[in-house]
């Protein structure tokens, strides 16, 4: 009978087989030393480079039931929190190869499920001992080491801007342009600390030092594609910092901390760090004029520009994109001018029709879009469309979809600027500054309708000249008292855009969900390692009776009983995920050589942890002195020194649940259904109450 069970184990989970599998597609992707991929379109033989389990998954061709299911699941939580699904997917691997284990030492479904259940909900309470408040953290960081830095470069951004006594004309850091000073805030290129924008705005032949390119050159520590900034070279330009800089040593740090919070919750990713802690300082100096919120994820948009380097990303006010070179040419008629705009919640087509839109019943549709090549049928259409815009003088029209290009020829030639594929949060900005009215059609209109007061420029690099990427050309439009940001995220590799912009939104939604939580998780590792800690300390309790909470929780006492029984097992199965995330981010992370090497260091904590009586505050202790799992020679050891890492608290439990909760689906739904010779010996023998027979 054992090995009947067994045959029909192997057979009937391949749901669970699958999890595993493409789980271990992503093992490289989890931690903050992540090792990016290459997604290549066999049809178009284009390739992608991709940091995250989301668009690893979405690239797949997922044709089975289990891979779809954990596609969806990524998904969903992509949506909600934007991060968390590296761990999610390596989670749901770990623990499907956990519940194969059980099932081959004839573990009972009933009894995986609740145990397993049961131990995650223990740990999720156990856990909570390692959450500290947003307050306390942003308290500790304003007050270590790494926040001199971090509030001199962005968070005073004022003190940014080098004085003309301190550096000559031609070493002087190169700022935005469109950053200038707008209500004495300044916005600057988040790499000018590092030396970058310096060495780019230097006139040609210019032999003269600067004060902060002068500092160590620049090494790559990846590769000559794709490399990061090391660790010996920003650490050298914190002397530089304090040393040329007014008042960067003599006066205590006077922000809230959450450009320190952002820099804890980066884990290394240093280009999103310096943008998001340029947008965090002049959200906070508006909300301390308006009263607004401190740190508004919809008033943050991005534009990609590819063909310039990395370091020329910066964060510019207003709405920054990329437009034809016709339409360059209507702004260039336009710069300097207030103008009248116009906001469109829908496309701007003939067959645009809102959702929930009933054609009449009466009316017979014989041809739903004419060609305009025959007889001009569509342009009586176009006509009066240009006709509602030249007659209420509107110049600009933003559109949240798609825009006609046969209305969009026209509008330029009457020197209308049209652009689509517009955000609604960016509509929502440029109704709110302008008193713009959105409409769905054209037709619906008005004067009450149109805004005014925005103003559309060629967008400037931080050597202050307009760039031209050839059939794109960057341009910002901006209206006065507009909160929106962008943060331009430029790149000269074509498969690294969708790359950059995930890291940098991933960064921006970690911060929102902290600011939302209000509190985070201890990182580097602490959360995992006494999740391991706890459960095999539950896993080595003896066997209580079964009580009767207990089996109030199975269909039936021998249920309860074979629970118990199996209860140990069960755990320490789930202990197992726990320490192949904890070895596989240390193996990433380059903390071990290899996988047996990683496994030995969890062990030696665990060990140190019984023996201090207090898991929790062996672990503390630990993450005070930077020597968890991931220790002082991850990547935010590069930020400065003492600077601590932290994680989101929601997203990261509920990472844990969908994990399991996908686990256990797959499970139960596989053995609903069992096929093979053996169906009469089952059906005779003890367990036979556990499945259903067709």
């Amino acid at each position: 009978l054992p090995m009947a069970f067994r045959d029909v184990n192997a057979r009937r989970h391949i749901g669970l087989q699958q999890l595993s599998s493409l789980a271990l597609a992503g093992r490289t992707l989890l931690g903050p030393m992540k090792s990016c991929k290459f997604i290549v379109d066999e049809s178009t033989n284009q390739s992608t480079l991709i940091c995250s389990a989301f668009r690893l998954i979405e690239s797949l061709d997922l044709t089975s039931a289990a891979g779809q299911l954990l596609n969806e699941t990524i998904q969903a939580q992509n949506k909600e929190f934007k991060t968390g699904m590296s761990t999610l997917l390596f989670l749901a691997g770990a623990w499907s190869s956990a519940v194969l284990e059980c099932l081959q030492q004839n573990v009972p479904v009933s009894a995986i499920v609740s145990v397993m259940s049961e131990g995650l909900n223990s740990c999720c309470e156990r856990v909570q001992c390692l959450q500290r408040s947003i307050h306390d953290v942003s308290k500790e960081l304003c007050s270590s080491k790494a926040c001199q830095i971090g509030c001199v470069s962005l968070l005073n951004p004022q003190i940014s801007c080098y004085s003309q006594k301190e550096i000559a004309p031609s070493e002087k850091v190169p700022i935005n342009s469109h950053s200038r000073q707008e209500g004495n805030k300044y916005l600057v290129s988040p790499l000018a600390g590092f030396g970058l924008v310096a060495s780019l705005g230097k006139p040609a032949g210019d032999k003269s030092t600067s004060l902060i390119s002068g500092c160590n050159k620049r090494k790559l520590t990846h590769s000559r594609y794709f490399s990061t900034l090391g660790k010996s070279h920003f650490s050298s330009q914190q002397g530089t910092f304090e040393e040329h800089l007014s008042g960067s040593s003599s006066y205590p740090c006077q922000c809230s901390g959450l450009g320190h919070l952002a820099m804890a919750l980066s884990h290394g990713n240093q280009t999103s760090m310096k943008l998001l802690e340029s947008i965090v300082a002049y959200q906070q100096e508006r909300a301390e004029c308006s009263g607004s919120s401190q740190f508004n994820v919809a008033e943050i948009v991005t534009c990609c520009l590819l063909g310039l380097p990395e370091s020329y990303s910066c964060v510019s006010m207003g709405f920054v994109t990329s437009v034809s070179p016709e339409h360059a040419r209507v702004i260039k008629h336009f710069e300097g001018r207030p103008l009248r705009i116009l906001l469109m919640d829908g496309d701007l087509s003939e067959q645009y029709r809102h959702l929930g839109f009933n054609r009449p019943s009466n009316v017979r549709t014989v041809l739903e879009s004419p060609s305009l090549q025959e007889g001009r049928a569509g342009d009586s259409w176009l006509s009066t469309m240009l006709d509602i815009l030249i007659n209420f003088q509107v110049n600009l029209v933003l559109v949240k979809g798609n825009v006609c290009k046969n209305l969009m020829e026209r509008c330029v030639a009457n020197c209308i600027l049209v652009i689509g594929s517009v955000t609604r949060d960016v509509l929502r900005a440029f109704g709110e500054a302008t008193g713009a009215q959105p409409v769905t059609y054209l037709t619906q209109l008005n004067a009450a309708c149109v805004g005014s007061g925005v103003q559309v420029e060629l967008w400037k690099a931080c050597d202050e000249r307009a760039v031209d990427l050839g059939e794109l050309v960057p341009v910002r439009v901006k209206a006065e008292g507009i909160g929106l940001l962008t943060a331009v995220l430029s790149t000269t590799v074509a498969s690294k855009v969708q790359l950059i912009e995930d890291q940098f939104w991933t960064l921006v939604y970690r911060l929102h969900h902290a600011l939302n939580d209000k509190k985070v998780f201890l990182g580097g590792g602490a959360v995992e390692l006494l999740c391991l800690s706890h459960i095999q300390m539950l896993a080595e309790q003896p066997s209580q009776p079964a009580s009767r909470d207990t089996v109030k929780e199975f269909p039936s006492p021998w249920l309860a009983a074979t629970g118990m029984e199996y209860r140990s097992v069960v755990l320490q199965a789930l202990a197992g995920g726990w320490k192949q995330y904890l070895s596989a981010v240390m193996c990433n992370a380059a903390e071990a050589a290899s996988e047996l090497e990683a496994c030995t260091a969890v062990d030696n904590h665990l060990k140190k942890a019984a023996d201090c009586g207090s898991p929790s505050a062996y672990i503390l202790q630990e993450f005070r002195r930077g020597a968890l799992i991931i220790g002082g020679s991850g990547p935010s050891a590069d930020c400065g020194e003492g600077l601590k890492v932290y994680d989101n608290v929601t997203a990261k439990t509920e990472a844990w649940r969908r994990a399991l909760d996908l686990v256990l689906l797959v499970l139960q739904t596989d053995a609903e259904i069992i096929t093979g010779p053996k169906r009469n010996q089952l059906l005779n023998s003890y367990a036979s109450s556990e499945f259903m027979f067709l």
